[in-house]
C-alpha cells in the first residue's frame, strides 16, 4: 500500500514536478532500443536499469533543489496484456515486471530523501495506439483489460494509478471503474491533437465532464498529455468550469501533430527555454494546474527550465 493513497499531496495548491519522455529520452539520447515504447524490458537488463535509475534520480533530485513535491510514473505504460502478446510475455512476466518497476522508484524515493513529498503512480497507457482512436472498447471491455495493472499496483507501494495518452472516453471511463474496484485512487490524462481534440475527435472539455459523470468513482483529477501546449493554449482560454479538474501537463517538446512524430526519425527536442516560459503562461491562465512534466522529445532539460521560471515565481509569492 502507498504512503498517499487516502490523501495525495498533489491535490493541495503546492507545485509538483513529474518527469519528462523517458522513452525517447532512452531511445535517442541513451541508445536503447524499446521495442513498442516498452520502457519497462530494460529493467532486467543491468545498463537499462541503471540508466532508468539515474533518470528517475536525476529528476527526483530537481525537485528536491527547488524545493517542489515530486511525482514519479513508473516505467509501465506498456506493460499491459495486449503489449505483452506482441512482446512475447506471458501474464506473470507483466505481473513481475509491473512490480519491480514500482520497487524501482521506492529505490530511488529513498536515495532522493526528498522533503517534499514524493508521489509514486503505477503508470498505464491505452490499450490500442494512443495517436489513434482505432476500434473503441466498451466502458465494460476497458474496465476489465485495465484491472489487470489496476489491481497489481494495489498491492504495491504505489499512491495511485495514472492513465497517460488516454484518447477517448469509454476507455477513460473504463480505466476509472478499474482502479476504483482496485480501491486505488487515479488520474486521466488525455492526449490532444493540434485542434485540441481528442483524436476521437471529442473536445477536452466534453470528455473530461462525461468522465466524472459515468465513471464509478470521480478520478482525483485530470491532465494533458503527448502534445505541444499550442495545441491547446486556445480550448484552455475558453475558461470552462471544467478548468477546475485540470492539475496537470506533461506536453511534448515539439509542435508537430501526431502523425508527423510517428514518421519522424531524429528526436524534435523543442526549444527547453521556450518550453518553461509556455508552460509557465498556462499556470497563470489556469490556476488549478499544479503538475508539471513532460512527455515525447523532453528530458531533464525541459522540467529544469519549467522549474526555473516556477522557482522564481514561488520566491515573489
Amino acid at each position: 500500500m502507498g504512503r498517499f493513497n487516502n490523501d495525495l499531496p498533489q491535490l493541495g495548491g503546492e507545485i509538483f514536478l513529474t518527469d519528462s519522455g523517458m522513452e525517447t529520452d532512452l531511445i535517442f539520447n541513451k541508445g536503447f532500443d524499446l521495442p513498442f515504447f516498452a520502457s519497462f524490458t530494460l529493467l532486467k537488463n543491468p545498463k537499462g536499469r541503471a540508466a532508468m535509475r539515474g533518470y528517475c534520480l536525476e529528476h527526483a533530485l530537481l525537485a528536491k533543489r527547488r524545493g517542489f513535491g515530486f511525482i514519479f510514473e513508473s516505467a509501465t505504460w506498456r506493460a499491459s496484456p495486449d503489449w505483452g502478446v506482441k512482446l512475447g510475455l506471458d501474464k506473470n512476466a507483466l505481473v513481475a515486471a509491473n512490480r519491480d518497476a514500482i520497487a524501482l522508484v521506492e529505490e530511488v524515493r529513498d536515495e532522493a530523501a526528498l522533503e517534499t513529498p514524493f508521489v509514486i503512480s503505477g503508470n498505464v497507457g491505452p490499450r490500442g495506439d494512443g495517436y489513434k482512436s482505432g476500434a473503441l472498447m466498451t466502458v465494460t471491455e476497458a474496465e476489465d483489460y485495465h484491472s489487470f495493472q489496476a489491481e497489481i499496483f494495489a498491492h504495491t507501494a504505489a499512491d495511485l494509478v495514472t492513465a497517460l495518452t488516454m484518447n477517448n472516453t469509454p476507455e477513460a471511463i473504463g480505466f476509472a471503474n478499474a482502479a476504483a474496484a482496485a480501491g486505488m485512487p487515479c488520474a486521466i490524462s488525455f492526449t490532444v491533437e493540434t485542434d485540441g481534440r481528442l483524436p476521437s475527435g471529442q473536445p477536452l472539455g466534453e470528455a473530461i465532464m462525461e468522465t466524472d459523470f459515468e465513471a464509478r468513482k470521480q478520478p482525483a483529477y485530470y491532465m494533458i498529455n503527448c502534445a505541444h501546449p499550442t495545441h491547446f493554449t486556445s480550448v484552455l482560454m475558453e475558461g470552462e468550469h471544467w478548468l477546475s479538474r485540470l492539475r496537470g501537463l506533461r506536453a511534448n517538446a515539439s509542435k508537430c501533430s501526431h502523425a508527423e512524430l510517428d514518421e519522424a526519425e531524429t528526436l524534435d527536442d523543442g526549444n527547453p527555454g521556450e518550453f518553461g516560459l509556455e508552460n509557465a503562461a498556462l499556470r497563470r491562465l489556469v490556476p488549478s494546474l499544479t503538475i508539471f512534466g513532460g512527455c515525447c522529445g523532453t528530458d531533464l532539460r525541459h522540467v529544469e527550465a519549467i522549474a526555473a521560471v516556477l522557482g522564481q515565481k514561488k520566491k515573489v509569492a
